[in-house]
Order: structure tokens, then C-alpha cells, then sequence
């Protein structure tokens, strides 16, 4: 399932490009656990929404050659513009700020495919959030969402060990997976086709440790108090009907 993945991160010099460009569980792996879940080709057109410094895109645009508008919020176009020439996708991959609370600026039915990892529980866990996303996609098209979660909720019990590291930012964010179902089955113009607790978890989250990002020391201590006991990472498809 990770082979594009296990292959990239081989090479000396691309592991150290993922050490400096993850923001969170390698989105890399991610990416292609939940892609393997769908039928891409390349000719889907893709929004990566919240793509962070692209490393979804890269596995959309090298290992299916997928047309992909990566759109973040926090990274720079034009960041992402020299990412993307200097491992060869600006061919395929469009870099696009956007902030999807306040709109898209995209034309309805234009996407065969909203793809977002490690993003979406920062700005979908409202109502209204899905029910303004689907329009961007096609009928038939797919919703698809990989994220952070929690294996159940924690309402006002936050596990004692989890405490020195919890904040308001978590609490909103972090859910399980029943949470974010209960979330979609609000939403009229889709019909869920998959929910689960990913594979690739513990593996992610270690790759991640390894990186240059400010707040790796920090979640190396959350990590190692976690256990293994609390997180999980969630993938979520839906198709627009």
C-alpha cells in the first residue's frame, strides 16, 4: 500500500525533504493509504485542500499523474510554486491560497476529487463546512479526508497523562471516528462509502518525530505519554451524489 512512499523516503536526499516539509503524521503515507481506497487517474483534476508544503500533492501528481490544485491557507503559493519545480511536479500541481471558511474560488462541479490530509479537522468540524465543499465536486466525484482522531471521545475525562498536553485547539479539533460520521450524516448531496481507523498510524506519527518542524520536541514527549492508547488517524470517503 506504501510503496511509492517507502520507495521515496529510500533516497537520502528525499527523506531529508520530508524531514523539512512535514507538518504533522507524514502526509505522504497518509496520502497514499487513503488514494489506494480510490479509483484516481490521471485524468482527475484534484483539489488538495489544506496540501501544507505539498507532500499529498507530490504522491498525487508522481504516482498518478493527476492534474492537482494544492491549496493551503498557511504555506505560500509561491513557497510551494519552488517546491514544486524543484521535485518536478509544477507541471501538474497548480499552488493556490485559499482559506475554505471563507470560499473557494472555484467553479461548481469543477473537481473529480476534494482530497485533504492532516487539514480538514482544523476547518471541517463545523456544520456548515461539508455542505459548502461539495458543490466544487463533480456528481460521482469523492470527497476524501485523512486526519488526526481520537479512538473515542473525551468529553470533560481527558486521560491524566494527556493533560500537560491538551488544549482548546485539541479539544475542538481531535475526535472520534462516530464524531465526524454523526458530522457528515448532516450534510444533504452525499453518501458515505467508507470510515475507518487507518493502518498506517503508529508509522506516520514516527516519521513525523524525525522531522525539523518547531513543535516535533513537544510531540515527542505527547507521543510517548499517549502510548499508543488514545490516537488514531481516520480516513473518511464520501461521494457526491
Amino acid at each position: 500500500m506504501y510503496s511509492f512512499t517507502n520507495q521515496f523516503m529510500s533516497n537520502d536526499e528525499n527523506a531529508e525533504f520530508l524531514k523539512a516539509t512535514m507538518m504533522g503524521p507524514n502526509a505522504m503515507r497518509l496520502a497514499e493509504e487513503l488514494a489506494a481506497h480510490l479509483n484516481i487517474n490521471e485524468n482527475m483534476r484534484i483539489l488538495d485542500l489544506g496540501c501544507g508544503c505539498g507532500l499529498s500533492t507530490l504522491l498525487l501528481a508522481k504516482k498518478y499523474v493527476a492534474s492537482v490544485f494544492a491549496a493551503d491557507l498557511w504555506i505560500s503559493p509561491t513557497e510551494n510554486y519552488e517546491r514544486f519545480k524543484s521535485i518536478g511536479i509544477d507541471d501538474k500541481a497548480v499552488p493556490i491560497f485559499a482559506d475554505a471558511t471563507k470560499g473557494l474560488p472555484f467553479a461548481n462541479g469543477y473537481f473529480d476529487l476534494l482530497f485533504t490530509v492532516d487539514a480538514n479537522h482544523y476547518f471541517g468540524d463545523t456544520v456548515e463546512m461539508l455542505p459548502s465543499l461539495i458543490p466544487f465536486v463533480k456528481k460521482g466525484g469523492h470527497i476524501a479526508v485523512a486526519i488526526p482522531g481520537l479512538k473515542y471521545e473525551f468529553g470533560e475525562n481527558v486521560p491524566g497523562e494527556m493533560q500537560p498536553f491538551w488544549n482548546s485547539e485539541m479539544e475542538r479539533t481531535l475526535h472520534s471516528i462516530d464524531w465526524w460520521k454523526d458530522l457528515w450524516k448532516k450534510a444533504e448531496g452525499i453518501e458515505m462509502v467508507d470510515s475507518r481507523e487507518m493502518g498506517c498510524c503508529r508509522q506516520a506519527w514516527n516519521e513525523w518525530q524525525t522531522g525539523y518542524h518547531p513543535i516535533v520536541a513537544e510531540d515527542i514527549k505527547m507521543m510517548k505519554a499517549e502510548g499508543g492508547k488514545y490516537f488514531n488517524l481516520i480516513q473518511l470517503i464520501a461521494k457526491v451524489i
